[in-house]
């Protein structure tokens, strides 16, 4: 049997696609497919977060169901499927069975339960073990908790993932170590607010939070980096950013949704902290940490956003500098506090898009300065990836700090580390010269404060 599986949005969703695939290959022998045509199982795991993708999914449907074999069936997961649950089936015939994101450990059930509908976002599988992957890679993704308490006005997340759990630590230790001892290198840790880990499980548990998972995660032989994703600003306590900072196993990039410069704009999206509170956290970090990689979430043209909230967060982009950006006009999701703002709170969209344009065009312009800084540092490069292209061989990896790094004229071993020195950038990407092959004990040593301050 053949699945072909098709996976829109963040992380978490990637993972949820690994979840299912892996349950699949184990428990019902079904092996993956890119060819769409030669399925038996068709997945279509979704977003909800923006109008948009939303809206593609039912032509994405009938795409489908005009193109796969006599038999094959269409499963649609996620986040769409939690908000719109029968909706899809009464709309799209073809569709087969709903998978709400809450239920993903549901999905040999529901292949053999006629027009199946399962999107209880109080389901609770926070203790479910879910089969291994058949394909281990150097870079695994672990999910710590399920589901969110925050109630941002503008964000669908609680309305189909469910209030916030979180994993037992037991079971991430197990996992994280099954997941090193064949060939992980690189653990991103998932979660909706990673950083406020511990404020609920569903079955007793030892008092615990994030800052001592991390401690425990780092705890495990042959692991190089933990990464994570996303934290709460307002949960970063300068425990958190000491441990974050200290920890030579915790890569050195955090990425910290913002949303809005503006104070007031940042009540009105219900999201607990200030600007000032938001920039306080960003000199603690770059105090300890002045090669520290940074990212973020903005969201322009957020009801009644005048031009001087727009200038404040035009602000942050100036102090913060920050080293990705992901940049969105505000769309309205059902069920949310501000999806009930009255029309005249709304922004033009002409209004709306020219701020977009201006926001992304500063943030170039500050990837392009901060690339032309990298010429002459050194980085710890974990090897992703080589390739040819019509003029060179090189290999490929992130630092750290998060930089994807080119090296030119040479094949470094898949999962090897190699340090690098910066000699060019090509656009605002960054290409090295090989220095030398890394153990693993040596590339920690170099992952400190002290080392960073250094280089």
């Amino acid at each position: 049997m053949k699945l072909f599986v098709q996976t829109m949005g963040c992380a978490m969703n990637e993972r949820d696609s690994a979840h299912m695939i892996a349950e699949l290959q184990t428990k019902l022998n079904y092996t993956l497919t890119d060819n769409l045509k030669e399925a038996d199982l068709i997945l279509i795991n979704t977003c909800s977060v923006r109008e948009k993708p939303e809206k593609k999914l039912f032509s994405e449907i009938g795409a489908f169901a005009k193109i796969k074999k006599q038999g094959a069936k269409i499963g649609v997961c996620g986040c769409s499927a939690s908000h719109l649950g029968e909706e899809i089936i009464k709309k799209a015939p073809s569709v087969d069975f709903v998978l709400g994101a809450r239920n993903v450990s549901k999905i040999t059930q529901v292949l053999f339960q006629p027009k199946a509908v399962e999107v209880d976002i109080d389901y609770d599988d926070s203790t479910y073990i879910f089969a291994y992957s058949q394909s281990m890679n150097i870079k695994s993704t672990l999910n710590i908790s399920i589901g969110c308490d925050k109630k941002c006005s503008y964000c669908i997340v609680p309305f189909t993932r469910g209030k916030e759990i979180s994993i037992p630590t037991d079971l991430l230790l197990k996992e994280a170590t099954n997941l090193v001892q064949n060939g992980t290198k690189e653990l991103l840790l998932l979660g909706q607010n990673v950083n406020n880990y511990g404020v609920r499980f569903s079955h007793p548990h030892p008092k615990t939070n994030f800052t001592e998972l991390l401690r425990r995660l780092s705890e495990i032989e042959g692991l190089y980096r933990i990464r994570f994703t996303s934290p709460h600003p307002l949960h970063m306590d300068d425990e958190f950013l000491e441990e974050f900072a200290s920890n030579a196993r915790i890569a050195k990039a955090l990425h910290i949704p913002l949303q809005s410069g503006s104070s007031r704009v940042l009540k009105m999206m219900k999201r607990g902290y200030s600007k000032e509170w938001y920039l306080s956290r960003i000199a603690k970090l770059k105090s300890l940490l002045p090669n520290v990689g940074i990212g973020t979430d903005i969201i322009v043209g957020f009801p009644t956003e005048s031009q001087a909230d727009f200038e404040d967060t035009m602000e942050v982009l100036k102090i913060a500098e920050f080293d990705t950006l992901y940049s969105f006009i505000y769309s309205p999701r059902p069920n949310t506090s501000a999806y009930s703002y009255d029309k005249s709170m709304l922004i033009e969209p002409e209004v709306a898009k020219e701020r977009l344009a201006r926001l992304q065009a500063l943030h170039k312009d500050i990837l392009r300065k901060k690339a032309r800084e990298e010429i002459g540092h050194t980085h710890e490069v974990l090897i992703e990836n080589h390739r040819d292209d019509k003029e060179h061989c090189f290999s490929e990896g992130r630092s750290s700090n998060n930089k994807l790094i080119k090296i030119k004229g040479i094949k470094c071993p898949i999962g090897s580390i190699a340090q690098v020195k910066i000699t060019e950038n090509e656009g605002g990407s960054l290409i090295g010269e090989f220095i030398k092959e890394l153990s693993l004990e040596s590339a920690l040593k170099l992952n400190t404060p002290k080392a960073a301050y250094a280089q």
